[in-house]
């Protein structure tokens, strides 16, 4: 394989990489961008007496868990520090604790679906860095100017070489 071609597909190769991650980019923002606009509209507001975002529209991951663990506070409040498990089937509190699991456990996912988004945006810098590196390190192809004038048609005279 010559120079020439390694370093055609060197590129070629750089710049599917480059644009593998740019997608990766633009999805994993687009992922976050989609979980916080749902997330918002629901007009879920973080509890007054959350440590962090009190008062706040929950929109973003430190918003969700914040409100997590302030279900989690509530509940093991009204339940005297008893777990949805630990309580009797027939406890009338056992239903708001069933409550309190299922929005945790709803607010967590969308933590996690953060994450995941994170994550994905991450790996695309990753391509994108790794596709501009392969093509700015790939070979420059050094074409000979005797392989030129042998390549030349027949009646072309063949390219001189600059004056410096």
């Amino acid at each position: 394989m010559t120079t020439t071609a390694r370093s055609r597909a060197a590129r070629s190769l750089g710049l599917w990489v480059t644009i593998l991650g740019i997608t990766f980019i633009v999805a994993g923002v687009g992922a976050w961008v989609g979980v916080s606009v749902s997330l918002g509209s629901e007009r879920i507001t973080v509890s007054d007496d959350a440590p962090a975002f009190g008062g706040n529209r929950l929109d973003t991951p430190w918003e969700a868990w914040a409100q997590t663990e302030q279900i989690k506070k509530h509940a093991l409040d009204a339940s005297g520090g008893q777990t949805f498990a630990q309580l009797d089937r027939d406890d009338p509190v056992r239903a708001t604790l069933e409550t309190a699991s299922f929005l945790r456990t709803s607010l967590l996912t969308s933590v996690i679906a953060f994450g995941i988004s994170l994550l994905v945006m991450g790996v695309g810098l990753g391509l994108l860095l790794t596709g501009l590196a392969i093509r700015k390190l790939a070979p420059v192809a050094q074409v000979e100017p005797a392989a030129v004038a042998e390549r030349a048609p027949a009646g072309v005279a063949p390219a001189s070489p600059a004056i410096a």
